[in-house]
């Protein structure tokens, strides 16, 4: 079974590199897409075997369409690649594994047809239909951005999902996924044909959030799905816009557990990577990657 990591990032490059030496081996293949905003070289060094940077290079603005973009843009990328990977693992520049690429390989191999994608049918906690019936338009109209947010202070930038996407659902949950080759295609495949969720969605908060979720939540696929694979911790009191940094006490948690169980409200599931680290504090990981080696029985430079 082949692996194509898509990596959407803009920060952390020791950190990228740690996580893809963790999870390289086999005929595992990473695709990097770094933000346009951003420059390139601190990047470089990356470039090697099965590690590929996307050419088109777009700016992501966070909680903007450009994030589904960038997103969908991995996508086309993996599977146009002649490798022909059977999963698709999605992640940004601040995650790490819990487990080693084999013991990754194995997990989803033994499960091979599931899809591993938090999916929520809004409205749902945190995800009110309101932040898909806001209009909001993105940093490349700064103009009608300004008069819109003044406007939906007001209650006045509102509109009905049903009059602009048919007959479909939406559907939300977590940014980062698991999916196999068949949901990736599907993914594609809408994308080409059915424009009206996009356009949709470009007007809107955190569409990476909810775009891909309602396209399978309203597919064959959606009875093979299961939670996400992906540990955070997010702030609980105050506006939650980012997960908490994690810390020695979440890697002694990690430590303390031969599987790391879910913690949420998406049902049970061993979870495989965590978020969020960066570069400030690159001990944490290496202290993982000693974790994993122990629970594995494998040499301490090598947690593959």
């Amino acid at each position: 079974m082949k692996i194509a990591y898509l990596i959407c990032a803009h920060r952390n490059p020791q950190l990228i590199k740690k996580t893809i030496e963790c999870l390289a081996g086999g005929e595992n293949s990473f695709f990097v897409h770094i933000d346009a905003k951003f420059a390139i070289e601190p990047f470089q060094f990356l470039r090697g075997d099965r590690v590929y940077f996307l050419k088109k290079r777009l700016p992501v603005y966070w909680g903007e369409f450009s994030q589904t973009e960038a997103i969908l843009q991995l996508i086309r990328e993996a599977l146009e690649a002649p490798q022909s990977y059977d999963y698709f693992v999605l992640l940004g520049g601040s995650e790490f594994p819990l487990r080693s690429g084999n013991y990754i390989h194995k997990f989803l191999e033994d499960r091979q047809g599931t899809e591993f994608i938090t999916l929520m049918k809004m409205p749902a906690p945190g995800k009110p239909l309101a932040r898909i019936n806001t209009l909001r338009f993105p940093s490349t109209r700064p103009v009608l951005r300004f008069i819109f947010r003044v406007l939906a202070k007001a209650g006045l930038a509102q509109r009905d999902y049903r009059k602009h996407i048919g007959p479909l659902e939406p559907y939300s949950g977590n940014t980062w996924w698991a999916l196999s080759r068949a949901a990736c295609q599907y993914i594609i495949d809408f994308d080409r044909c059915d424009r009206r969720l996009a356009n949709f969605l470009a007007n809107t908060h955190a569409s990476d959030e909810c775009y891909f979720h309602t396209i399978l939540g309203n597919s064959p696929l959606k009875s093979q799905i299961r939670r996400h694979l992906l540990y955070e911790e997010w702030p609980s009191e105050g506006p939650c816009h980012h997960p908490n940094l994690l810390s020695a006490k979440h890697v002694d948690f990690f430590e303390s557990h031969e599987e790391v169980p879910a913690q949420d409200l998406h049902g049970p599931g061993e979870m495989l990577f965590a978020r969020k680290f960066s570069d400030d504090h690159l001990d944490l990981v290496e202290r993982i990657a000693a974790i994993i080696a122990r629970k594995e029985n494998l040499p301490k430079q090598s947690v593959r």
